[in-house]
């Protein structure tokens, strides 16, 4: 049995045993299922909610074959990556638009849409879209009083060789932020 997501995290999430999970999916035959038809089958029962039910979903699909870490359900990839950066969310979204520095391409795509840029009181969002037709989403939230977490996530890539790329790219350039 191969597990590719953390099943340890994902049982402390739910309070629940991953051999509880497995016997269940088992029992509503889930490799005949939907991605979405089994995590609300799984909210349903009552044996994980919301996110977690997403968790344990994937790794379910993971473990039986149906996609590989990284992979979507529709069969694409994504990859994130984050740092922890001094100043308030504010600060952080800027020394990010800085280290651009008006940039219209990400290692030679070109930048398709946006930069979008929204705020909620808890987060600052950065967005845009590329050529290759990937998009990338930059999240900030406060950490504690003078850092903030930025969060990176490039979706809708076409392969693992793709992800592996990028992951390596924006890791390289996450690390500029200082």
């Amino acid at each position: 049995m191969v597990r590719t997501m953390n099943v340890s995290a994902i049982e402390q999430g739910i309070g629940r045993s991953w051999s509880e999970v497995e016997d269940f999916l088992s029992g509503i035959n889930a490799p005949d299922l939907e991605h979405k038809e089994i995590a609300a089958a799984l909210h349903d029962a009552g044996l994980a909610t919301g996110w977690w039910a997403q968790s344990a979903t994937v790794a379910y699909e993971q473990q039986i074959g149906r996609r590989v870490p990284g992979q979507d359900c529709d069969g694409r990839f994504q990859t994130s990556v984050s740092r922890t950066v001094a100043g308030s969310m504010d600060e952080v979204r800027q020394k990010w638009i800085t280290l651009l520095d008006g940039a219209e391409e990400f290692s030679g795509i070109p930048v398709s849409s946006g930069p979008e840029l929204s705020d909620t009181p808890k987060w600052r969002y950065w967005r845009c879209g590329l050529a290759d037709g990937s998009r990338l989403n930059i999240n900030v939230y406060e950490k504690a009083t003078g850092k903030s977490v930025l969060s990176l996530q490039h979706e809708k890539l076409e392969s693992q060789e793709q992800l592996q790329h990028w992951k390596a790219y924006w890791k390289d350039l996450l690390a500029k932020l200082g």
